[in-house]
């Protein structure tokens, strides 16, 4: 029998809150063509011009507010996922690694060929597709794969935003909140330019070409963000039985001038506090392990803005983490694809 293995994948954090090692992260991160996807040249003058003289002592300060003793938290989290998992497969090597900066796909790569693996389960930890997240992790790691050890069999577990396995997680770990009352839930998701959703639309004609086009399926949606957040939503407020009209959904962590998904996050917590909201809940389904995006941009600074509209508290419900329902889900959606390799 082929010696199998299995590969987490998420996005990656700074080594530290200094702002030289912020630098460095963000220069890997908006250096990618999936993320800034301009022509380099352009793209070069952007992020060495424009954003790296000031972003990374402001992002440095951010990191500090969220920063765990052990390091940044979502790879602090993304470790444990890893391990719990690990527990789980006992003689299955489980490798993390982060698309930019530590853990790194190299070295994850390098301990599972050690291991000797030769048949391979590539998890992304990315509910949604998205070109910067998903599609970038996975080809990154693909291609060191392809240099290292092409003779590798690989086996990629799709994203999994309406999977059983991840709505019921997110419905059991929010089920605390959710018991205790609440005004209106906002599902804040991480935004994406409206290029990028056209671009990764494989009929290049039916993404954003109407209002309704996330409704329905079609092939597009294989690939469609906006379509995939909806379906989580979608899925979630069935399962929790929350009312049509105390929910709603939005954008965050836009960056630049061009259009980005909408609505935006800072506007909506606004808008719901001028509305009479009281009490809102917000939910970030884009993320399976809390960060930066989650503790800082939602617990913090939208729950300031929310209070000063008008609002009396903005709570953010931690992401599945390591709740067991997900710890559980982890394990079975890499047992499924695991059972999916060839003998």
């Amino acid at each position: 029998m082929k010696k199998k293995g299995v590969l987490l994948l998420n996005l990656g954090s700074p080594n530290s809150t200094s702002v030289a090692d912020v630098r460095k992260y963000l220069r890997e991160f908006l250096m990618d063509g999936r993320v800034l996807d301009a022509p380099f040249p352009i793209r070069w003058f952007v992020v060495h011009a424009l954003i790296l003289p000031t972003r990374p002592k402001e992002s440095a300060e951010a990191y500090s507010e969220v920063w765990l003793p052990e390091g940044s938290p979502l790879i602090v989290t993304s470790q444990h996922q890893a391990d719990a998992l690990q527990k789980q497969l006992e003689d299955i090597p489980v490798e993390l690694a982060m698309r930019y900066q530590n853990p790194s796909i190299e070295n994850a790569v390098d301990k599972l060929i050690a291991e000797g693996v030769e048949q391979l389960v590539i998890l992304p930890l990315f509910p949604h597709y998205a070109m910067s997240s998903y599609e970038s992790a996975l080809v990154k790691a693909q291609n060191v794969l392809a240099k290292k050890a092409p003779q590798v069999e690989l086996e990629v577990v799709p994203p999994f935003y309406d999977d059983d396995e991840f709505v019921n997680a997110m419905v059991a770990s929010s089920a605390g909140y959710l018991s205790e009352g609440y005004d209106h839930i906002l599902f804040s998701f991480h935004g994406l330019p409206e290029r990028h959703l056209r671009k990764s639309d494989p009929t290049g004609e039916h993404c954003l070409s109407c209002e309704n086009c996330c409704e329905g399926t079609y092939p597009a949606h294989k690939t469609c963000y906006r379509s995939q957040c909806y379906k989580t939503v979608e899925a979630f407020v069935e399962k929790a039985d929350v009312p049509a009209d105390k929910h709603s959904v939005s954008f965050q962590s836009r960056l630049g001038r061009d259009p980005w998904l909408k609505p935006y996050t800072d506007f909506t917590v606004k808008e719901l506090a001028g509305k009479g909201v009281k009490k809102l809940l917000v939910i970030c389904p884009a993320f399976v392990a809390d960060c930066l995006e989650t503790i800082e941009e939602i617990g913090m600074r939208a729950k300031e803005d929310f209070v000063e509209a008008g609002g009396d508290d903005l709570i953010l419900v931690p992401c599945v983490n390591e709740h067991p329902r997900w710890l559980e889900g982890i394990e079975t959606l890499t047992r499924r694809h695991l059972e999916r390799l060839p003998a």
